[in-house]
This record gives structure tokens, C-alpha cells and sequence, in this order.
């Protein structure tokens, strides 16, 4: 099959080719997907999954890429809620070859059937930026109706579906974001738009959750603002800063089926809709990666055709 794969850590985006693999192991409990869109997230060249197993040892040519939606090809053995020629979205583990391939290996726990009128694109967009929305917001976050929430990257693939999940909670929603943001951040439904290259943060006022995704001195600023009793919830890293009566907290998400299933029908009920930015081909998936390429939502590469 072919695949999306690096081989040399120093190498960065040079290092990705297009490489024929050997068609994927269905181990025990195991599903083998054959992919037709898939995710990624940038960063995922500088994470030591990407380049060694749990014991250290190095897995390379390794295949990067941790959110899919496709059609089940194969079950491993003992795997059972799922048949070959469903339709199924999910999010790949970190440290085995993931979804940048024709065929991939996915534990069927952390896969979830996938309505017949959601497309594969949409869907591969959802995985990460879903499960990190719902549990940054709600999980870890513990926001509730009539609260405010402050919500950094609001214009973003996480930032964008957090936005509206709060909105439909009955949240006060504040997005932030660069220049480029409002007009989309409005348009999902924020009350507040915060440019942080022009406007104070700080007007933000008082919150009940921040959710951040940009770290570094916005989330350092951002413990001021919240309430006593509240949560300043980081992806990026644990804050340096804590509020001075809540919580911080830094999390990394979890599959989770259930929260998946309820996700598709959100989006196949036209109640969230996730924000799918460039699609690509595999052999163009290597170039998403550089530095500077960044467009707004999530980039999808589009593996196989319906």
C-alpha cells in the first residue's frame, strides 16, 4: 500500500516521502480501515511517539497522521461491534503508524460508526479537534449553562467546534484570536471577539473557564481571569501560572466512542460544523506539514475517493 512516512528526525518535513508499506497487521481487537480522508496535526514531527514505541525503541519509517474516516477492510481477532464495510471515523494511537496511508491499524474501541450522510472529509476533521472541544469545555473545564467561557484560537480547528459546543450549552462565549479570526469567530456564534495583536486581553474581564491553545504568555496572562471557583484548561502545556482561587489544568485528549457517535449526529444534524480548511491529496500531505503553509480550519488529506 502506499503511505505517507519519515525516516530521519533532523529532517523535518524533508524527511516525508511517499513510500510503499506492507498492508497493516489486524492484531487482537484490532480493525484495519481502509482510509479515505484523514487528519493531522502539525506539530506531531517533534513528538516522541512519532519516532519511537512505548519501550523507546525506534519505529521508524513510521506513518504520521492520528485522525480517520473510512470503511472497515478487516477485524482482528476477538474484535466485535464493527463489520467489515461499515463506515467508521476515529482517532489512531499515538504510537503506532497512523492514518497518512490506504490502510491503517485502529483498536475498534477507539473507532465509531460513522452516519451514511456525514462525508469522509467533514468527518476526518472531527476526531481530535472534537474530543479536545467537549472535554477541554466540559470534562476538565466543567462549564455550564449562564457561565463564560473564554476561548483562545477561537477561529481554529479545536477553538472553532469549542466555540460552538459552548454556544449550544448556553454558555457566554469570548473568542480570541489574530486579525485574520473575527469575522469567522463571529459568524460561529461568539459574543466577544478579542484580537490579541490589537486589543487587551484583559478587557476580556472576569470568566468562569479559559481554554487555551496557543500557550506561552496569553496563557500566562489568562490566570488573572479567572473567577474564583473556576479553570483555566491548557492543551498547549501545564500553566506556570495558576489562578488565584480555581484550578489549572493541562490535558491530553482521550478516544472516547461514545463522545464520537454523539459528535457525528451533532454534525449530521446540522448542529456543528466543523471548519475544513485546504484538502489534499496523499502525495501533497508532506507539504500541509511546512512551516507558513497554515490556512484557516482544519486541512484534510483526502486518501481515497468515495
Amino acid at each position: 500500500m502506499q503511505a505517507i512516512t519519515v525516516r530521519d528526525r533532523d529532517a523535518g518535513v524533508a524527511g516525508m516521502s511517499m513510500t510503499d508499506m506492507p498492508y497493516p497487521h489486524a492484531a487482537e481487537n484490532d480493525v484495519i480501515v481502509r482510509v479515505h480522508a484523514a487528519g493531522f496535526t502539525p506539530g506531531e514531527l517533534d513528538w516522541p511517539a512519532t519516532w519511537t514505541d512505548r519501550a523507546g525503541r525506534d519505529r521508524t519509517p513510521s506513518v504520521p497522521g492520528h485522525e480517520l474516516s473510512g470503511v472497515v477492510a478487516e477485524l482482528g481477532y476477538g474484535t466485535t461491534g464493527l463489520s467489515v464495510g461499515q463506515r467508521v471515523f476515529g482517532l489512531a494511537d499515538w504510537a503506532r503508524d497512523g492514518t497518512l496511508a490506504e490502510y491503517t491499524a485502529v483498536e475498534a474501541r477507539n473507532l465509531a460508526p460513522l452516519p451514511a450522510d456525514v462525508d469522509h472529509t467533514v468527518a476526518a476533521a472531527l476526531p481530535i479537534s472534537g474530543l479536545t472541544a467537549w472535554q477541554g469545555l466540559f470534562d476538565h473545564g466543567r462549564l455550564t449553562t449562564g457561565q463564560t467561557v473564554l476561548i483562545h484560537g477561537a477561529a481554529g480547528g479545536v477553538g472553532s467546534i469549542a466555540v460552538q459546543l459552548a454556544r449550544e450549552a448556553g454558555a457566554r462565549v469570548i473568542g480570541t484570536g489574530r486579525a485574520s479570526g473575527p469575522d469567522r469567530a463571529l459568524a460561529l456564534g461568539v459574543d466577544t471577539f478579542i484580537d490579541l495583536q490589537t486589543d487587551e486581553l484583559e478587557d476580556a474581564g472576569d470568566v468562569d473557564v479559559v481554554f487555551d491553545v496557543i500557550g506561552g504568555d496569553i496563557l500566562d496572562r489568562s490566570a488573572a481571569l479567572v473567577r474564583p471557583g473556576g479553570t483555566l484548561v491548557s492543551i498547549v502545556l501545564p500553566p506556570k501560572v495558576r489562578p488565584k482561587d480555581g484550578r489549572a489544568i493541562f490535558f491530553v485528549v482521550e478516544p472516547d466512542r461514545a463522545r464520537l457517535a454523539d459528535l457525528a449526529t451533532r454534525v449530521r444534524d446540522g448542529r456543528l460544523k466543523p471548519v475544513v480548511g485546504d484538502v489534499r491529496t496523499l502525495a501533497e500531505a508532506p507539504s500541509a506539514f511546512a512551516p507558513g503553509k497554515r490556512t484557516p480550519g482544519k486541512t484534510i488529506i483526502r486518501v481515497t475517493e468515495d
